[in-house]
């Protein structure tokens, strides 16, 4: 799901310059999609944001989408990918998808940039990173499925309805945050949710 977003931060400050890396940029990319959508990538500005010249950006990359295709990538890689691998460390599926659930929709309000990202979905590398990511996620929630005992196609179908249910969250949680349930009350819609997802007609 994002799935469980990981909050991007800039390179550290000790006191002593350093040379910044490709994945610094690429993070302080992801920073500025998160706060004002693909637009607000730019050389300039993230220069200026991470303390450093135009040249240490042309070190690393030839042109802004080179730039804009390394922060999708590591967008993936933490917003997915190392989501999944500590999860496997629960052997239990159903412990692992309530966990899953309950993360994802709690970082969902804290985190814009994949409302941002879901918002230029017509830009060609945004589209396919959010291709990619969308198959992954959907592919391992059904997985979670077939691991609970669930035929192969009714666990993708159950899969998709649990991505779907956080996608939903995580727009109206950001567009209209009313339409959701109080802190009180999130736990049992929480329940609820999953009631739906695990049920067997």
């Amino acid at each position: 799901m994002v799935m469980v977003q990981r909050r991007v931060r800039g390179p550290q400050r000790d006191g002593a310059k350093r040379r910044l890396s490709a994945r610094d940029w690429a993070d302080a990319a992801l920073t500025a999609i998160g706060e004002g959508g693909l637009a607000a990538v730019a050389v300039e500005p993230l220069a200026a944001r991470l303390g450093a010249t135009k040249g240490s950006f042309y070190w690393h990359f030839p042109h802004r989408d080179a730039l804009i295709e390394a922060a999708l990538a590591r967008w993936e890689e933490i917003s997915t990918e190392a989501i999944i691998a500590e999860l496997e460390g629960e052997p239990d599926a159903e412990r692992r998808l309530r966990r899953l659930f309950a993360e994802a929709t709690a970082s969902a309000a804290d985190d814009t940039l994949e409302v941002s990202l879901l918002a230029t979905a017509n830009h060609p590398q945004v589209a396919a990173a959010l291709g990619r990511v969308s198959d992954r996620r959907i592919g391992y929630l059904a997985r979670l499925f077939t691991e609970l005992g669930f035929p192969p196609e009714e666990a993708r179908r159950r899969g998709l309805l649990a991505y779907t249910s956080y996608l939903g969250h995580t727009q109206l949680v950001h567009a209209v945050p009313r339409s959701l349930p109080a802190d009180a009350e999130r736990t049992r819609y929480l329940e609820s949710v999953i009631a739906t997802l695990l049920r067997r007609d």
